[in-house]
């Protein structure tokens, strides 16, 4: 784990009003994997409507986007700088290298959410479509992007987590301790229905992106992700 990086996220739990568990704590925990609701997710988000949007939802998806950029000036103060990513391919095959790269050379490439991410993204009305007011190596950053980036530091940098199924699942829940609750369900959606879908969904033979659907999953099934992590106090 990075320490520095543990330290930021902490004062971001600190911060809020009701405080969380400790980060150190959250990355330790240990993951009882379920196949069954992996399933049960990428089914509920195949059936779910496209948009279900509403003011409540809007002001859930505004405080998501709000809440993100402040872990993405979190990663500028940890001396991460973040550059698209304009070659051929992914950026990185694996979270080790993914990781290797930040700590050698302190940059983070993310791959455009513009290139690719599955249909739905750029239509008129997706929250994350919109511009972020970040500029970077000359290109402006769609709120997707901006949380492409904190998801990989904040998760898989700071969790030492892969890019498998369980790896997700815990840099998905070590990110997810660094939201006030009103965001959860529609980070859940944004991010770890996505990856059930994406492995366990009907076109997990294919392994495409999925549509991208704007609405907020039940409460239930966020608890029952945290339910699957046990936390062990480290001393």
């Amino acid at each position: 784990m990075d320490s520095a990086l543990a330290d930021l996220a902490q004062a971001q739990v600190d911060g809020r009003s009701h405080a969380g568990a400790r980060i150190v704590d959250v990355v330790a925990a240990a993951l009882n994997w379920d196949d069954a609701y992996c399933r049960r997710v990428a089914g509920y988000y195949e059936q779910a409507p496209l948009s279900d949007f509403d003011a409540a939802l809007a002001d859930r998806y505004r405080e998501f986007q709000r809440e993100t950029l402040e872990h993405f000036r979190l990663v500028s103060e940890a001396g991460i700088e973040v550059r698209p990513w304009r070659g051929p391919g992914q950026p990185y095959r694996t979270s080790a290298e993914l990781r290797a790269a930040v700590r050698e050379t302190g940059v983070l490439h993310v791959y455009l959410t513009s290139t690719a991410h599955g249909p739905g993204t750029g239509r008129t009305g997706h929250p994350m479509a919109e511009p972020s007011g970040v500029v970077a190596g000359g290109a402006p950053l769609c709120h997707n992007d901006i949380f492409r980036a904190v998801h990989d530091v904040f998760g898989h940098v700071l969790s030492g987590s892969g890019f498998s199924p369980r790896g997700e699942f815990r840099a998905s829940f070590c990110h997810l301790s660094m939201y006030s609750e009103p965001v959860h369900p529609v980070l859940f959606t944004e991010q770890i229905a996505q990856i059930c879908w994406y492995f366990y969904g009907p076109h997990a033979a294919r392994r495409r992106y999925p549509e991208q659907k704007v609405f907020a999953f039940p409460a239930a099934y966020v608890e029952e992700f945290r339910a699957l992590f046990t936390l062990e106090q480290v001393t």
